[in-house]
């Protein structure tokens, strides 16, 4: 069966609000969780995420928050921690990664920490146990993937297109997959403009989907509760999930 892994905004609109929407999702079949980390410059992401980036932080999400929210979140479903490597660098990758251990998180995503830069902490992230997720995208070489995928631990995030989250781009992505297929018997999850419409299509030939615009799009919608937007977002991973596997 094909995995989902659904991307939100840590602590928007509030922390409680976090985790009672992370069991939903657990519930409604994601397998896996990526925990954003709000901040002020998330270069990868979309207008989408951004806004509600900057609107948890506005709000006065703190780190705290994240371990918080983690520490009850993570023996219930899989997690992951998505940021930015400035937050970890500032604090420490020892101190999360002690943390991540503690808690039962299982990986960190950080999308402006390249390759070879993450080498020099791979044995860090090995001691703790926990997985640093690499990532290919349409623009590397062969030569690129293999040395990406070579020591790749819980599964390989593929960028769908070069550019930001949520534009929809798009891009030939069979030899990304036949070249990580070459080296390496990893999952291979696809991400960047998957949503309802393009899941069915986008998790051909891989083995699971990430999933973030298309469900904070939702967390954003003033005119919705909080009860309404669990829901919604929830009874939309359920769509996806089912999509993937038919």
């Amino acid at each position: 069966m094909k995995k989902l892994v659904a991307y939100i905004t840590t602590g928007y609109p509030d922390k409680h609000f976090t985790q009672d929407l992370a069991l939903s999702l657990k519930e409604a079949g994601v397998d896996s969780l990526e925990l954003g980390i709000p901040f002020s410059d998330p270069v990868a992401d979309g207008p989408v995420i951004e806004a509600a980036n900057l609107m948890a932080l506005q709000k006065g999400f703190k780190m705290a928050d994240l371990l918080e929210i983690s520490e009850k979140i993570a023996p219930e479903m899989d997690t992951l921690w998505m940021g930015y490597f400035n937050p970890f660098y500032h604090r420490g990758v020892d101190f999360f990664l002690e943390k991540a251990e503690e808690f039962g998180v299982s990986g960190f995503i950080i999308p402006d920490l390249p390759h070879e830069e993450g080498a020099a902490y791979r044995p860090q992230f090995e001691a703790h146990g926990v997985s640093l997720i690499e990532f290919v995208a349409p623009t590397d070489s062969k030569e690129r993937i293999a040395k990406i995928v070579e020591n790749a631990k819980k599964f390989i995030y593929m960028v769908a297109y070069a550019g930001i989250t949520g534009s929809g781009k798009k891009e030939p992505l069979e030899p990304v997959i036949e070249a990580v297929r070459e080296h390496t018997d990893t999952p291979l999850y696809i991400g960047f403009g998957v949503d309802e419409k393009t899941a069915r299509q986008k998790a051909e030939n891989v083995d699971g989907v990430i999933v973030g615009s298309a469900f904070v799009r939702i967390l954003l919608k003033e005119n919705l509760t909080n009860s309404e937007k669990i829901a919604k977002i929830s009874t939309l991973a359920r769509s996806i999930k089912e999509k993937i596997n038919e």
